[in-house]
Parts: C-alpha cells; sequence; structure tokens
C-alpha cells in the first residue's frame, strides 16, 4: 500500500507541475540544436480527447461529421445533427503504466431545437483515484480523492444551408492544489471558460464517378481567465483547432472519410531569462533580476505574465526561437474512418506534437458499431516509444440517438 501510495503522489506532482505555468527557470537543453521550451498550462485535462470515436483518429475532430460528443471539438457541429436526441457516455483509463486508477470520464448531450438550432450539456470528470497522506515520520495523515471537473452547456445555430456557428460555456473547478501544498486543506481552484465555433458542410458533389462531401471546422475552445492555485494566477489551454474533412460514398454501402487538424494554444511562451553570473564570469542558476522593476530579465521572447487577452495575441509571436518554433507550436493530427452500411466503423490516425513541445506522437486505431438507437466505439493509442506514459489508452464510450429528422428539405444531402 505504502508503495503505491508514494507513486500516486509522484504522479500528482507531475500532473500539478505540468499543469502550473513555469515562471522560474526555464530548461535550456537542446535537441538536434533545438531549445526544449514546452507551453504549460494549468487544467490541462481539459485537452484529453475525450471520446473513441474522434480518438481513434488521431484525434481529429474539428471536421467530422457531428455526435453527441460535439460540444468537446466544435459545438457547431450540432446544427446539422439528423437525431433529434443524442447523450453518450465515454470511460478512459489516464496513465494506467502508471497508476491503475486515474480515469476520464465525459457524459454528454443533446437535443435539437428546431431544424437549425440545438443545445447541448456535459460533464467531463477527471479523478486522480485514493491517495494516503502521511507525514515525515510515515504516519498516515488519511486519504485524498483529488479530482478535476468541467461543466459545460453549449448552443448552436445554422446561419445559411450549409454553415453553422456555436458557442459553449464552461465551468471549471480542480481541487489538485490540496495535495500540491503539503496535502493541507485549501480551496478548490475554479474559472470559468467560453467556446466560439464555426461548421461548413457542403452540398453532395461529385468526385470522379463517386458522390462526395466536405467539411471544415474552426474553434477557439476554453477562453477564459486564469486561474489561481497559490499566489500566482495561470493560464487554462486556450486552443485553436482549425480543421477539414472529406466524406466519399464508395458505393450503395461503403463511406471512407480523411479528416485533419492543425491545434495551436493560445497561451504565451515561456522565454528565455538571463542569469547572473559568479565571479568567473560564469553563468549560474540564478535568474537575474531587474533592480529597478523587480522583474526577471529576459534574453529572448516576452514576458508572458500578462493579461488573458493580450495573452491570446502575443502568443502569435512570441516564441523565443522566433517564426520557426511558433511553426513547432502547432500540433497535426489526422485520421481516417471506413465505414460499412452506416452499422461498422474501422479508424486510424496519428498525432504529432514536436520533440521541443512536449513529444506526444502516437498512432491509433478504433472501431464503431451501430445498431437501432445504440451505439459503442472503442479506441487505442499506440506511442511511438517504448516505456510511454501513454500506453494502453483504451477509449470506451457508449451511445444513444433518438427521433431521426426524415425532414431534409433544408439539410444538405449525404451519401
Amino acid at each position: 500500500m505504502e508503495k503505491v501510495s508514494i507513486r500516486k503522489i509522484v504522479v500528482l506532482i507531475f500532473v500539478v507541475l505540468v499543469s502550473l505555468r513555469n515562471n522560474a527557470q526555464i530548461s535550456s537543453q537542446a535537441l538536434g540544436g533545438s531549445t526544449i521550451n514546452p507551453i504549460t498550462t494549468a487544467v490541462p485535462f481539459l485537452l484529453i480527447s475525450p471520446d473513441s470515436k474522434q480518438g481513434g483518429m488521431g484525434d481529429a475532430g474539428v471536421a467530422t461529421d457531428p455526435d453527441a460528443n460535439s460540444t468537446h471539438w466544435n459545438q457547431s457541429k450540432l446544427a446539422f445533427a439528423d437525431k433529434k436526441f443524442g447523450v453518450a457516455l465515454t470511460a478512459t483509463p489516464w496513465l494506467r503504466n502508471l497508476v491503475p486508477d486515474i480515469y476520464l470520464y465525459y457524459l454528454t448531450g443533446y437535443s435539437k431545437i428546431n431544424k437549425k438550432q440545438a443545445v447541448s450539456a456535459s460533464l467531463r470528470y477527471f479523478t486522480l483515484g485514493n491517495i494516503q497522506l502521511t507525514d515525515a515520520q510515515g504516519n498516515s495523515t488519511g486519504d485524498f480523492k483529488p479530482n478535476e471537473f468541467a461543466i459545460d452547456v453549449g448552443f448552436a445555430q445554422k446561419l445559411a444551408k450549409n454553415f453553422s456557428t456555436g458557442v459553449a460555456f464552461r465551468f471549471v473547478n480542480s481541487s489538485i492544489s490540496r495535495v500540491y501544498f503539503n496535502g493541507q486543506q485549501g480551496n478548490a481552484a475554479s474559472t470559468v471558460a467560453v467556446d466560439l465555433t464555426m461548421y461548413y458542410k457542403s452540398d453532395v458533389f461529385k468526385l470522379g464517378e463517386k458522390k462526395a462531401y466536405a467539411t471544415s471546422g474552426l474553434a477557439f475552445t476554453n477562453l477564459g481567465t486564469k486561474i489561481k492555485y497559490s499566489t500566482e494566477k495561470n493560464f487554462i489551454p486556450m486552443n485553436m483547432r482549425l480543421g477539414g474533412g472529406l466524406k466519399v460514398n464508395m458505393d450503395d454501402y461503403n463511406t471512407f472519410g480523411v479528416y485533419m487538424d492543425f491545434n495551436k494554444l493560445l497561451v504565451p511562451t515561456p522565454p528565455i531569462y538571463e542569469y547572473t553570473k559568479d565571479s568567473l564570469g560564469n553563468s549560474t542558476t540564478q535568474i537575474a533580476i531587474d533592480p529597478t522593476t523587480g522583474a526577471k530579465k529576459i534574453a529572448k521572447g516576452k514576458n508572458p505574465s500578462v493579461p488573458v487577452a493580450q495573452g491570446i495575441i502575443q502568443s502569435f509571436g512570441d516564441a523565443p526561437g522566433g517564426f520557426k518554433e511558433e511553426m513547432k507550436e502547432i500540433n497535426i493530427s489526422g485520421g481516417i474512418e471506413y465505414e460499412y452500411n452506416k452499422t461498422f466503423a474501422v479508424r486510424a490516425g496519428y498525432f504529432h506534437e514536436p520533440k521541443t513541445k512536449g513529444a506526444r506522437q502516437f498512432f491509433t486505431v478504433g472501431i464503431g458499431l451501430k445498431y437501432s438507437i445504440g451505439s459503442l466505439d472503442i479506441s487505442y493509442l499506440i506511442p511511438r516509444t517504448l516505456n510511454n506514459p501513454l500506453q494502453n489508452t483504451f477509449r470506451f464510450s457508449l451511445g444513444f440517438y433518438f427521433d431521426a429528422d426524415t425532414k431534409k428539405k433544408e439539410e444538405p444531402v449525404t451519401p
């Protein structure tokens, strides 16, 4: 029990350290001539793919067909949903190679108001299991169950036959700060955020001898106030997701889709600081302080301690390595889906994050089954490197859809 407890505390501390903006010393390790300089934020669980369908396609989801999980990817897709009601539940064991009881749960649903409007709600719950706390002498001081959660409500509206917009409001709560402060009871940190999204779905067109339609999406997610764990406020993972897709009807029974997303965090990049020198002129590990302002001296980059609106704008041009580093802050995800008779689907994908910005690089595979009103989706993540914490990541999604809308005079025809 003691061994498991220690391991879980180490994992939790890792999550906290990754969550918090590092306003202290930034690592200057080099990797192939480039500085390792990842962007870190609070509550990173908001970026974890919460469902199996998109999770099986390399986490590409801003331009896929609408389903009950669309609130996470692109709220505006729900205006094109062909069912009146939908609800889904996903369970994801997370970092299971390190700790067996860390889970992400996602419960979500939507309802079509009419042919052009839809509303949705969702709950995302991230639990780090049970941790046994001890004092300096190893005596038990009780158990603690840290968790984070987000509650969403959203609205989608068609503005034209082929175009829709959406908005989702989010409340975020995190209790991991209680362990961060040596297990002392403290207040949970919380904040609010909003998603602003757009979605386009073309009419059916000819692609050679086949029928096809194209989709595209743009989503600004988690735009919100900073969250405060201690005395400092930290950015949440504000993100821009842009992508497109193409779905081809091969014949009466077989369809094939391909999708690609580009993601960029709208959060300032950590700068490279200046360091003090010793009596021999050698650099120390102490960051130099400007005696006039009391601020840390920056050698390259920009000050990351700025208001939210300024931080969003600054994120497009503040990387210490210039334009080349800015381009490395774009994550690329792509996926394909083969579907037979709208009842059985096979999916695959790839997610790429540059090594200097976090090095999340993995393949995904998945399957989906539909029957009557129910659906079951399963996906599996395959990291490119061995002994990766993300190994053995399965996602299981169960969905239910009701009351198909058969009046589609105003809807674009789909294969």
